[in-house]
Formats: C-alpha cells, structure tokens, sequence
C-alpha cells in the first residue's frame, strides 16, 4: 500500500506543477468539473493543455475513467489529447473514451447495430461509394443520371438526411431515388458517414433503454472544437449529457470556418439555452504569436458584428513588423518569390523547412507555387486530396484480391459483385443475402448454392453471369499463387475490363477515366517492387494484403522535414514560424461564389482570413498577384478588401524578390555547408 501512496504523491505533485504553469483562466477551467462549462478558448491560448489538465484533474479527483467522453473532430488530436492526459497521469487510461464524432458514432453502432437492422459487421461508405451505390439506385429504377448529377444528388440526399434540407417544391421528384438508395444501403448492410452521426441518435429515439445505459456510463462529457460541430453532432452529445448536465464545451466562434459541411457555430447559442445555468470561461492569452501578427487578427476579426466579444493579448514583442505585403505581377511571380524567400530563410536562418507554411483559398492555387518549389529543389507537402490506397478504382482492385485470398470475405464481395456490372440487380442480392441468412453461411457459399442449384429462384442470365464471376476468382486464385504477382494483377486487370467500365462510368471524360486507369498502374509498381526486394524472402499476395494499409491519411497531418502547402481550411489547428499567405485577392478570399450565394457568408470569409494569420508565430507573408491566370485566360486582379482591415503601422509592404545571381546563392550555399549536413528531423 506504501507503494501505491508513494505514486499518488508523486501524481499530485506533477498536477500541482501543472497548475502552476496555467494563467488564472485556464487554471479555472480546469478545476471547474461539476455542471455545464463553456471555454471560448481563442486561438494559440493553450486550450489543448486545458483540455487535457481538466481531463487529468478529473480523474485526480477520482472520477472513473469509463464516466469520462471526449469528443474531437480528427484521429491526430484524439491521439494527441489521449498521449498528454497519459503523460500527465502516468495512467494506461484502458478505459477512457477519447474519440472523433464519426468513431464514436461507430462504436454505438457496431455494439447496436441489430436494433436498427444492421449486422455489427456493416461496411462504412466514403463519397466514392456513396456515388457508387446512388448509380446502383438509379439504374434498379431505371434513371439515367450524368457523374455530375449524381454528384449534386450526393449532396442533396446528405443535407436532407442530416436536417440541412427538407424535401420542398424543386427537389421532391428525387424522394423515391433517396428512398431506393437507403434501402441499397441496408441491402448492402452499408452505412455512409452521415449515418454514423444520425443512426445513433435514431437508436437513442427509438430504444431510450440504450440511451439511458451510455447516459449512466458517460456522466461527464467534453467536446472540442465546438465550434465545428453540426447540429447533429450536438444532438448527439445533448442526448447523453443532458441528464447529467457536467457537459464541457471547448471553442472559439472566431474560427468556425466549416459550415460548407454542415458546422453550426450557432451551437454556441442553443447550448446557452440548453443550460442555462452554464459557466463561462474566456482564455483570451495568446502564446503563439508575436504581437504583431495579433493585433492585425483582432483588427481584422473585430468587423464581424456576429460573435462573442474578446480581444487577444500576449506577452511578446510587437515591437518587430513581422507581417509584410507584396504585389507580384503575375502567379508565377508569386511562386518564384514565396520559393526564394523560403530557400533564403533555410540557408541564412537555419529555419527547418517543416516551420515553414504556405496557405491558399483553394486548391487550384497550389499548381504555380507547386512549380516554383519543385524548380528550386524545395521539398514540400500537399495536404489535402484523397489518400491512395482511399481511391475508389483501388480499392475495388484490393477487394477483388481480398476475395481470391478470402472467398469468406463479404464486405469486400459485396462491393464488387458488379463491379464491372455484371446485371445483378436488387432481387438477385436480396436472394443471395436471404440464402446466407438463412443457412447461416458466407455470401460466396450462397452464390456456390444458387448457381448450381436446380431450383435457383436466379434467373437463368444472372446465374450464368455468377458462374462466370466465380470461374473467374477461382482461375486467378490458384494464378496468384505464383510468385509473378504484378503481372498476374495486370493481367486480371485487363481480364474484367476495367478499362472499358471506367469508360462507360466517365462517358464523355476519357481523361477522368485514364487518371484513373493509371492509378491501377501505378498499383501494379508498387506490388512489382514490394516483390521483386531481396529482403522479401517469400513474397505472397496474403503478406502483401496484410502490408498495405486502407486507412485513410489523418486530417492536418505534417511533415516536419518538408514545406507545407495547404488550404487554410486545412491549415486550422496547426502553427508554423513563418506563413505565406498567397492569393490574397478580391473573388477569392472572399470567395466570390461564397458570397453571391449568401452575403452573410462574408462573416465566414473573414473568419477564415483570421484563421491564416493566426497560424504565424513568428512571419506572416501575404501576397496579392496583379494578374492571375485561370484556366482559360488571365485576369487583372485587386487586393483583398480584408486588406485594409490591418492597420497600416503593422505592416511593411514589399517587393516581389528579384532572383538572386546564382553565383552568389552558391557562395551562400557553400559557406553554410558543414551546418547544412547535419540531417533535418
């Protein structure tokens, strides 16, 4: 027993230590355990060590880790918020609940997925599937839609099942397309992401003893980022909390820069109203950034008339400009001087190219500044975009070889059964799903018993093709048990014609359907490479499978020995010493089709402006182009009214670099040599 005291001493000792680094605020959230708690934490104001802290002092105080929920919105900041509470409490924390909305919503669901006719086995949808499934849909109705249409439906159907939208004059025709998708879904026991927030709420709704038993687990709920949730998500969390009322809510209105995906900074508002005897606590203390670069935040965020009124402050110097202007001619110009202030900081400064970030509306500016940094020999990253083994071509691919080393497999049977399409409509599954119910067997058993049985309920074409879709995987299985795997995988390739499917799916866009194609290739390299290593002393298409991953690439991740090159919606939570900020013109931020669709949508703009500079420590560069080309033609272009909201004495203005005589970057280069061998972590 002396031992375990020995350990609570030491515990309490590094809390208290941790409380003495909190400024009076944070100190106060953090102690602040019992009834609803609203922290407007502004940017750089420590609020992931209060989170954390708070965490910690709550299970000081001997609240079980199980009663614990915390909510967050990316796997990297839920691991990041579990790893500091592990390290302030020495704890393995086996039962503390830190998770994202989505994954939370998916461990309800897998433990109660029968209440709502799901198998616990149910396959998640991305927006590729979703797609994918929506065609399904549309053809067992007989209705042709263009890939463009079928995108514009995506977001319909995802707006009215979330509540964004309700079905009204002008989208009501489309009611028994969503109807026929839904039922697909369940045929397929798939669910899409939207059902990952709205099926456990449905759940609570519908079974309120399952509500009750994770309102008695969860009696102490906290949500980060507040500010991004939806009003479903909030729903959610409502559900839970509301009976207990030790509800923490973590956000900053100033940064609610997602409403394009359904964020509800009006959260904040309806919260108040849901508890109204809610303590609020404001951490207005900035560490991040130097003075400078928060004073010209908080003259810019101060226009919007929408939001909680606070004012940043910090500590350091603004004796320094440390944010400067340019007005290059043209992109190109912009992207040549962006890439030679970045090679003049890593070579004169010593500053790591990982502390380096620039930032755009959208990505279509990433392409001139990608050729200015590839052509000055920068190493750099683009976040955003899908991760490869992600990519839908791909992913059919690997579930088509998953099958040849796992017949057994019926998630990935499912998906591509008919891919290419192979006329197996809606009865045909809903026959051999029934079958495999039923005798309690696989898919691929079902399909085994179907095609050969004399009194099949299939007919006669649909059995015939499912025999062949069995020949098929049965010849290529033994095949791949040879050791040439990449050829016998581009050989497959071409076997089913995928080629030919992408074609018809891309009609009219042989360069959308040959990106694709290429994509495979490139699949096919990286099997032919993983093959062909020495070191791979027995190389086999299961060791293979079990090599790659499928999980998809975590939101904000960086790479710290290279440039960052990313949105500014993909920049939030992150800091670097100095940000370029390019593109800072009129009609892109503020984005001209944001505002045409709602003038009030400048608030947000402005929002997201406020977010870019606030990611600076140390520099901030913005640069506003004369002249921009578009795909078609080139443009004269005007400085971003955001601009004039920062105070002229804040600000240098400057011109485009020249670029520098090679010679002397070489004598540069050269002197600097012994500091720039030693290896950038």
């Amino acid at each position: 027993m002396g031992g375990f005291h020995f350990y609570d001493q030491i515990y309490n000792r590094l809390m208290e230590l941790q409380k003495t680094h909190l400024n009076p605020q944070q100190r106060k959230a953090v102690e602040t355990i019992e009834g609803p708690l609203l922290i407007i934490a502004g940017a750089g104001s420590g609020k992931t060590g209060v989170v954390t802290s708070r965490i910690a002092n709550m299970l000081n105080q001997g609240i079980p880790q199980a009663s614990i929920l915390a909510l967050t919105f990316t796997n990297k900041a839920a691991r990041e918020m579990e790893e500091r509470v592990k390290l302030l409490t020495g704890k393995k924390l086996t039962n503390l609940t830190v998770s994202t909305f989505h994954a939370f919503g998916v461990q309800i669901l897998r433990k109660n997925a029968k209440h709502l006719g799901y198998k616990s086995n149910f396959t998640i949808y991305d927006s590729n599937d979703r797609l994918s499934c929506l065609k399904e849909a549309s053809r067992e109705l007989n209705l042709k839609y263009e890939f463009s249409e079928l995108k514009e439906l995506s977001y319909l159907f995802s707006d009215i099942k979330t509540g964004r939208k309700t079905w009204e004059v002008g989208n009501d025709q489309h009611q028994k397309l969503y109807q026929e998708y839904l039922e697909h879904l369940q045929l397929y026991n798939a669910m899409d992401f939207d059902d990952l927030i709205v099926m456990p709420i449905e759940l609570f709704q519908k079974t309120p003893e399952v509500l009750h038993d994770y309102q008695q687990r969860y009696r102490y709920v906290m949500v980060d980022e507040f500010q991004d949730t939806s009003t479903i998500q909030y729903q959610l969390v409502y559900l839970i909390a509301k009976t207990n009322g030790n509800i923490c809510c973590v956000g900053d209105d100033d940064q609610s820069i997602y409403s394009w995906r359904g964020a509800n900074y009006g959260n904040i508002i309806q919260f108040e109203k849901d508890f109204p005897d809610v303590m609020e606590i404001k951490l207005e203390r900035n560490y991040r950034s130097t003075g400078t670069i928060l004073k010209a935040a908080n003259s810019v965020i101060a226009n919007n008339t929408n939001r909680k009124d606070k004012e940043l402050w910090t500590e350091q110097s603004e004796n320094e400009v440390t944010i400067k202007f340019s007005f290059p001619e043209d992109d190109d110009m912009e992207g040549d001087s962006i890439a030679e202030q970045i090679r003049e900081f890593r070579i004169n400064d010593g500053v790591k190219y990982g502390n380096m970030g620039i930032l755009v509306r959208t990505n279509s500016l990433c392409k001139s500044l990608e050729d200015s940094l590839l052509s000055n020999n920068i190493p750099y990253t683009v976040s955003g975009g899908t991760s490869f083994f992600e990519r839908k071509e791909v992913k059919d691919i690997i579930a088509y070889l998953k099958i040849m080393n796992n017949p057994d497999d019926d998630i990935n049977l499912l998906r591509i059964i008919n891919t290419p399409r192979r006329g197996i409509g809606k009865a045909a599954l809903q026959s051999i799903t029934a079958l495999a119910d039923r005798k309690g067997i696989s898919l691929y058993s079902s399909i085994s018993a179907l095609v050969f049985a004399a009194d099949s309920p299939l007919k006669k074409n649909v059995q015939g093709n499912l025999g062949d879709f069995m020949e098929l995987v049965e010849e290529f299985k033994d095949r791949f048990k040879d050791r040439n795997l990449a050829a016998t995988l581009r050989e497959f390739i071409d076997e089913i014609d995928y080629w030919g499917y992408l074609v018809q799916e891309f009609a009219g866009n042989d360069k959308a359907a040959k990106w694709r194609y290429d994509n495979l290739q490139m699949l096919c390299d990286f099997l032919e490479k993983w093959e062909k290593n020495p070191d791979n002393l027995n190389p086999s298409l299961q060791k293979w499978l079990n090599r790659i991953t499928l999980n998809s690439r975590d939101d904000n991740e960086t790479e710290t020995g290279k440039v960052n090159l990313m949105t500014i919606h993909a920049s939030k939570g992150l800091e670097f010493d100095i940000v370029f900020l390019a593109g800072v013109e009129d009609g892109i931020i503020p984005h001209a089709r944001s505002v045409e669709e709602d003038p009030a949508n400048i608030e947000e703009e402005r929002r997201l402006f406020y977010v870019a500079i606030t990611r600076a420590r140390k520099k901030l560069f913005i640069s506003s182009c004369q002249i921009r080309r578009t795909m078609r033609d080139t443009i004269e272009s005007s400085p971003s009214p955001f601009l004039k909201e920062i105070p002229t004495e804040l600000v240098e203005n400057i011109e485009s670099m020249p670029k520098e005589d090679e010679g002397v970057m070489a004598d540069r280069v050269f002197s600097s040599m012994p500091w720039l061998s030693k290896e950038e972590n």
